[in-house]
């Protein structure tokens, strides 16, 4: 049996314990320097106040500063940090991490520098030490994943993406139960850009919900699917422009990665929240500090990341932009705090 050492006690870090322990290998839980508290939960109780489900007796708590000794004998590191976390993740692992342990990377999300956009296993990995930058093996889990359902076990579909193929083999065994299902891709570019945008177009998608709360239901009884549908399908529309454009596969949007994970995520979460207040009329910034100022929004962050490097590009006539009306107008409501008005006739655009 494995020894798997999780960096993240989030609902996500914590939520993948369950098929990883129900398959007879041990878990170090590692929380970050946010998770304090929900250690000292699981550590006293055996349950994760924000997951609420019980954590199994095979899973060891610790608090970060005790990451090496955590570490010891550890066959595989999961990363479950948020997207800011990245920079710290790379900076706590680096001097205690040996380049034989691979990392599966949980966290989704870009990174950019006004000049390129980096899928975040590059930036975990240039973060690392340079003496084995190009040794350790890396990895990421894409698709689908709300942590509550999985923590209930409710029947869950991933794919496992990483250059090396026999990798991606071992880790797939480590997870695979039942109700845990995960398939194998090279397509690491292609997954990776699904994953992360998807948070940023579920918000998009989450206006809607603003905007029929504020008008109410048609006396008719009709609601706003149409409208919903639609912003849905252009954000299919431009992932997989994106992902072509980044040197990923189309086949990566129209299965787990992407109009999976994007549907997963528009069901419910804190993308769907800021969007809802955004559609209620909003500013971005009076949202987060109003009611969601402790809560980090992937999608609004996932903008903030890559919003001066989109319009750099699109500046510099390097990207499309009549190609990306939806992303101009999520950044632009984010980055600009713009109103929430959705350019309908610049929709897929060459159909």
């Amino acid at each position: 049996m494995a020894k798997i050492l999780i960096l993240g006690a989030g609902v996500m870090g914590t939520a993948i314990t369950v098929p990883i322990t129900d398959n007879g290998h041990t878990v170090h839980l590692v929380g970050t320097h946010l998770d304090g508290d929900i250690i000292e939960e699981i550590h006293e109780s055996r349950f994760h106040p924000k997951l609420r489900s019980r954590v199994a007796a095979t899973v060891t708590p610790y608090t970060y500063d005790r990451l090496g000794e955590a570490l010891q004998g550890a066959d595989l590191v999961v990363l479950g940090v948020n997207s800011q976390g990245i920079d710290w993740a790379a900076e706590m692992l680096g001097p205690r991490l040996s380049p034989h342990i691979p990392i599966v990377l949980l966290t989704k999300g870009l990174a950019g520098d006004r000049q390129t956009l980096y899928i975040l296993p590059d930036a975990l990995r240039e973060g690392l030490p340079s003496h084995y930058r190009n040794q350790v093996q890396l990895a990421a889990i894409g698709g689908p994943s709300i942590a509550s359902e999985l923590a209930a076990l409710r029947h869950t579909c991933a794919v496992l993406a990483s250059s090396n193929q026999a990798l991606l083999e071992e880790i797939a065994a480590l997870l695979r139960t039942p109700y845990y299902h995960s398939w194998t891709s090279t397509d690491v570019i292609g997954v990776e850009v699904c994953v992360a945008l998807k948070n940023l177009y579920a918000l998009a998608v989450g206006l809607v919900k603003g905007w029929l709360e504020q008008s109410g239901e048609a006396d008719n009884g009709a609601a706003m699917h149409n409208t919903a549908s639609a912003i849905y399908a252009q954000a299919l529309w431009e992932i997989a422009y994106l992902v072509e454009y980044l040197g990923g596969q189309r086949r990566s949007v129209y299965s787990l990665p992407g109009v999976g994970d994007l549907y997963a995520t528009c069901q419910s979460g804190r993308n769907s929240r800021m969007g809802r207040l955004l559609g209620l009329g909003m500013s971005y910034r009076q949202a987060k500090a109003r009611y969601m100022p402790e809560d980090t929004v992937e999608g609004a962050e996932l903008a903030l990341a890559i919003g001066p490097t989109i319009e750099a590009w699109i500046d510099r006539g390097e990207l499309d932009g009549a190609a990306t009306p939806l992303l101009r107008t999520v950044i632009d409501i984010v980055c600009h705090d713009a109103p929430p008005k959705i350019p309908w006739d610049a929709f897929f655009a060459g159909v």
